[in-house]
């Protein structure tokens, strides 16, 4: 118990006679100053994707004293350069690693956590590869392409005993008020609820131009099945593309759907029953084993979301408002500084976070059976248990993709 964390990896390192990747410098930060622990008491980074929201969201990180990148990854030079440009100042130091290849970040056993900012097709393959080698993650959303991506992450965190935090920070920023107010009862038992976010991606093909100098195309298409570059793909609307991602609905679907389910106390199963628009109703419809049913579209009153139950609407409609709702306690974030804050907190605490991956799994699947039913234009009927589609065997194809060799994903 005596040992610090940074000692008993060296010693584990040595013990099974493996060599660490990179050495382990001593900084003009290394030994502290500054209000900032000293290296052998933090957390070392590594952080994947570094375009738009993974930049963002490595300005967080370095806000974190007791954490500290050390490493960082983009297929694109430029992206690079910025990023270890900015962890070099933050550091006042030139010692942070730049590299193309994820593989240099999940392989090191000096680097303790791994923060993926990458697009969607990537998540699950560098979030597995750091799993099986000893890091934590933090994993923007949504934190899958397919279902069953999800599950092999989250049974991959489970196995290795890591902590791994999904990114939606909406879930809880946005929305706190809504969960207390309907976990305190202000529709009396819900039965249903619609939920605003946008719609499916698709095939979005899209003609051949010049790569951008400094970017490594082959290495960002990854898994996915190969396509020349345009700049649709890169770096704007790669959402819209179904090789990609799952588009609108896995994008604020995440925040949005995630809201609603943990609002419902949904947040830890899924839907027995999915209908696209037309079927059970003028909307895309979940029906979960409790009967509720959750709809895509149709809230009111300016809202994302919005629920009917037994004693009223929320917000207020046709005459039917909430009651007044009794004072609930709910464990949200630990420690401070919002998500990330809670992420760091647990790295220390090891409990599970706030969006655990098996919760992050649980929300984007539902995205996913949503896409699946828009794209298949038919009701599915899901076991939530097993993950599969019932007596379906077409739909149950859409529950993984094929990927681009030499990328595998086992379980």
């Amino acid at each position: 118990m005596g040992m610090t964390r940074r000692q008993f990896f060296k010693r584990s390192a040595g013990v099974a006679g493996a060599a660490i990747v990179g050495p382990y410098m001593i900084t003009s930060t290394a030994l502290g100053g500054e209000g900032r622990p000293a290296a052998s008491n933090r957390f070392t980074m590594g952080c994947v994707g570094l375009g738009g929201q993974g930049s963002g969201d490595m300005q967080g990180w370095l806000g974190f004293g007791d954490l500290q990148v050390v490493a960082i990854c983009d297929v694109s030079s430029t992206a690079r350069a910025k990023a270890k440009s900015t962890v070099d100042n933050r550091y006042k130091s030139s010692d942070c690693l730049s590299t193309p290849d994820f593989r240099e970040i999940t392989g090191r056993q000096d680097i303790d956590v791994v923060f993926i900012g990458t697009p969607d097709h990537w998540h699950a393959q560098i979030a597995v590869e750091a799993l099986r080698g000893g890091k934590d993650v933090y994993c923007e959303k949504p934190e899958s392409l397919t279902i069953r991506e999800g599950r092999i992450m989250t049974d991959t965190a489970r196995r290795y005993g890591r902590v791994f935090s999904g990114g939606s920070q909406r879930v809880w920023d946005d929305y706190n008020r809504i969960h207390r107010d309907i976990r305190g009862g202000a529709v009396g038992d819900v039965q249903e609820c619609w939920v605003d976010c946008g719609g499916p991606s698709d095939e979005m093909i899209r003609p051949a131009e010049a790569v951008p100098e400094g970017m490594d195309w082959d290495r960002w298409i990854g898994p996915a099945p190969f396509r020349p570059y345009n700049k649709d793909y890169h770096p704007a609307r790669w959402r819209g593309c179904r090789d990609f991602s799952g588009g609108g609905m896995t994008d604020w679907g995440a925040h949005n759907f995630g809201g609603a389910l943990f609002a419902m106390n949904l947040h830890n199963t899924g839907p027995v029953e999915i209908y696209p628009p037309g079927v059970a109703d003028t909307l895309l419809t979940y029906v979960f084993a409790n009967g509720v049913k959750m709809h895509h579209k149709g809230t009111w009153g300016n809202q994302a979301l919005c629920f009917r139950g037994t004693k009223g609407n929320y917000p207020a409609r046709d005459g039917r408002g909430p009651v007044t709702a009794a004072p609930v306690t709910i464990q949200a974030y630990r420690g401070r500084n919002g998500i990330q804050g809670d992420f760091v907190t647990c790295l220390k605490t090891r409990e599970r976070p706030f969006r655990d991956i098996e919760i992050a799994h649980r929300t984007a699947s539902v995205c996913h059976l949503g896409n699946i039913a828009y794209w298949l234009k038919r009701p599915l009927k899901w076991d939530p248990v097993k993950e599969d589609f019932i007596g379906d065997p077409e739909a149950s194809r859409w529950v993984d993709r094929p990927r681009r060799a030499p990328w595998h994903l086992e379980a």
